[in-house]
């Protein structure tokens, strides 16, 4: 072989090689490449995979343990013979004013055991810090000692505090005077709700439910009351002095979880809640008012006239908001194209009220007084039966604000009514003005014979007639 020739062969074995070199590195290269792909992706299945897993084991659903109402002593029940009696012993007000509170009483659908504090039972009436700070202790200690035992939790296992109170708010807050008795620990979360009126209970459930979206494994603990001796005004201001006639002592305690595990032994889950608030409008931010009353400067909560108006008007915006979320597409539609027909073509045209009676089996209204009430049931159409809890919360317990709503479901558990897949509408007002609403989903039937609420010794003797 020629010197050419091996050189050439030489060159051509030299190039496959280098060619085989390079191809091997290629290959390696996209193996590389691959290889680093496919543990990425299974990197990512894996943090998807445990994420996953976690949500499912921390629940963002929002359980309703249990709740308690407070039911005060006997020595505390006053008829509405004996407040107008209170009324006039006092010596603060005129004779028209103390006609004119009688008239309201009269009109209320208060029955003749409600509960006032001993210290407006008192000749005079004791109005002071230490006679409220009495009042509201005896309510909320009450309220969850009742809770914790039915519960059988451990205080120190509440991870979330949120109270509210409108008109009563002393230094330190409700919220540290709960960790202070119950000895909470320093960890928790507190939050006190205050001036934001009757509907500051379902406020609170909201506010709960946003911090337990982030909380995971959590309890959280929300009290609502109202306080009757602080709130009591000693003028003869007519706007005022109806809120004499009408507030009364109650509270209410209610644990909420978003613990999977206690779906099991949940009494509700909750679905949704909406809250309305129109106080960008003079009318309905004046509506409710505390203020000092023109003559003696004496401070009082002033209920204005338009005040029926701007619960209408809250109460439409707020069910046109959660329809989207709980009405049947045909009900939807109705309401819509009436709607649009009114705005655009015939302003004579009645905008459709849908049938919520079509969404749910129970209904909590606030007893905000008799005229609030009928008016309700005369704009969502529902029966005397299904107005009921409301109605005999207003007559045996008379409006106690923010918790009114619990001493209505409390009702509904003690008749029995409660079944598994029950759904609960909660709607309450209150100053601003608001209106908010929440829809429960009952996750198992709640036997009445098992239940302690403060129905629970004399609700064989509801309904009673309450007409007038």
């Amino acid at each position: 072989m020629s010197m050419f020739s091996m050189s050439f062969l030489f060159l051509a074995q030299s190039k496959s090689y280098t060619l085989s070199i390079i191809r091997d590195y290629l290959n390696t290269q996209i193996l590389f490449k691959y290889s680093n792909i496919f543990s990425l992706l299974m990197w990512c299945a894996s943090i998807s995979y445990i994420v996953t897993f976690y949500q499912k084991k921390c629940s963002k659903k929002v359980y309703l343990v249990d709740f308690a109402c407070y039911k005060p002593f006997p020595n505390g029940i006053c008829s509405k013979e004996l407040f107008i009696k209170q009324t006039k012993s006092g010596g603060n007000f005129k004779d028209e004013s103390i006609d004119f509170q009688k008239k309201i009483l009269d009109r209320s659908g208060f029955g003749d055991k409600t509960y006032v504090p001993e210290s407006l039972l008192k000749i005079p009436q004791n109005i002071s810090i230490v006679e409220a700070r009495k009042e509201t202790e005896s309510v909320i200690f009450g309220a969850i000692n009742d809770l914790l035992l039915k519960t059988k939790m451990k205080a120190e296992d509440i991870e979330i505090l949120i109270t509210n109170c409108s008109i009563f708010n002393p230094v330190p807050s409700l919220s540290a005077m709960v960790v202070n008795h119950f000895k909470l620990k320093h960890t928790i979360l507190c939050y006190n709700l205050s001036g934001m009126g009757c509907s500051a209970g379902l406020i609170a459930i909201d506010l709960a439910k946003q911090l337990l979206q982030v909380h995971q494994n959590s309890y959280a603990l929300v009290v609502s009351t109202e306080n009757t001796n602080s709130g009591y005004y000693l003028g003869n201001n007519r706007s005022m002095l109806v809120s004499n006639c009408l507030f009364r002592v109650g509270g209410a305690a209610i644990l909420l979880s978003n613990i999977s595990s206690d779906s099991q032994r949940s009494k509700y889950h909750l679905k949704h809640t909406v809250r309305t608030h129109k106080g960008s409008q003079d009318t309905c931010y004046n509506s409710v008012f505390q203020k000092e009353d023109e003559t003696n400067k004496i401070t009082g909560v002033s209920l204005s006239k338009e005040l029926m108006s701007s619960a209408g008007f809250a109460l439409k915006a707020n069910i046109t908001t959660l329809g989207k979320y709980v009405l049947p597409l045909l009900e939807q539609f109705k309401f819509v194209s009436t709607f649009v027909v009114k705005k655009y073509f015939n302003n004579k045209v009645k905008i459709y009220t849908p049938d919520f009676k079509l969404c749910f089996d129970h209904f909590c209204v606030h007893t905000g007084g008799k005229a609030v009430l009928d008016e309700i049931q005369k704009v969502l159409g529902l029966s005397d039966f299904q107005l009921e809890p409301s109605k005999m919360t207003l007559y045996r317990y008379g409006n106690t604000s923010s918790s009114s709503v619990w001493y209505e479901l409390a009702y509904c558990e003690a008749k029995g009514r409660i079944r598994k897949g029950d759904r609960i509408w909660q709607i309450a007002f209150g100053s601003g003005f608001k209106c908010n609403t929440a829809v429960w989903c009952a996750l198992r039937n709640v036997d009445p014979i098992k239940e302690i609420n403060p129905w629970s010794d004399e609700i064989n003797e509801f309904p009673v007639d309450v007409s007038i």
